[in-house]
């Protein structure tokens, strides 16, 4: 019988098999937990709302178009306060409140991420980052910050009787630009996850690839990213 084309001398083992147990499942390390993933995506589907039914309200075109102002109104005024129930509740989880102390933490690697950002650097080694980089630590800063305010300032427009006519035509200007700016912060958030598919896989099923890890926080499974 001839020789197999895939078979070495010597009896070795095949070359397709060797190439079959080298291509096997790459390891994956645990990043978000289940309670994390749902804080996430229902935190993600109120502020969606809130935003859509935002945009129906102060759009012309996207009012005439869904109507039913009132009803409208309604569910922007719900889904605004119901915002940072996620969080709060998320709170009686371990892992979501050590999470939330990386995030409030910025050492010196940070600012080094920051500026090499700023420069587009993406050479080795550029941009050191613990299980959080920089950009997103002042994201969840300023979108927490925001919602707060934004939750304030509907409630004084909400209840019209809680504060006199002036704080409330404040309140409305700060609400209707802070919106705005909300806005635009969302979508270069969803831009930078678009662009990223291992950072929505660990997002989606609470791991990601080990490789993609040590390159994108470096810190994070060493450890170094909690003394700084």
């Amino acid at each position: 019988m001839p020789p197999r084309p895939d078979a070495r001398p010597g009896g070795a083992a095949p070359v397709r098999s060797a190439a079959r147990a080298r291509s096997g499942p790459r390891p994956r390390v645990a990043r978000f937990t289940p309670a994390e993933r749902w804080i996430h995506r229902t935190t993600a589907v109120l502020l969606g709302v809130c935003v859509a039914s935002a945009a129906c309200l102060y759009l012309p075109q996207l009012a005439e178009l869904v109507g039913r102002r009132v009803l409208v109104v309604t569910v922007h005024e719900w889904t605004g306060i119901l915002t940072p129930v996620p969080t709060l509740l998320g709170l009686a989880s371990r892992a979501f409140r050590a999470d939330l102390s990386r995030l409030n933490r910025f050492g010196p690697h940070d600012r080094r991420w920051l500026r090499s950002a700023l420069r587009r650097d993406r050479s080795d080694g550029a941009r050191p980052a613990g299980k959080f980089n920089a950009g997103q630590k002042l994201y969840a800063a300023y979108i927490s910050g925001a919602v707060l305010v934004m939750a304030g300032t509907g409630l004084l427009m909400w209840f019209t009787g809680l504060a006199p006519l002036v704080w409330r035509t404040s309140a409305t200007f700060v609400h209707d630009w802070l919106a705005l700016a909300v806005g635009v912060v969302l979508l270069g958030h969803i831009g930078m996850a678009l662009g990223d598919p291992e950072a929505r896989r660990g997002m989606r099923t609470g791991t990601v690839d080990q490789e993609w890890a040590a390159h994108e926080h470096p810190l994070w499974r060493t450890g170094e990213d909690r003394d700084r």
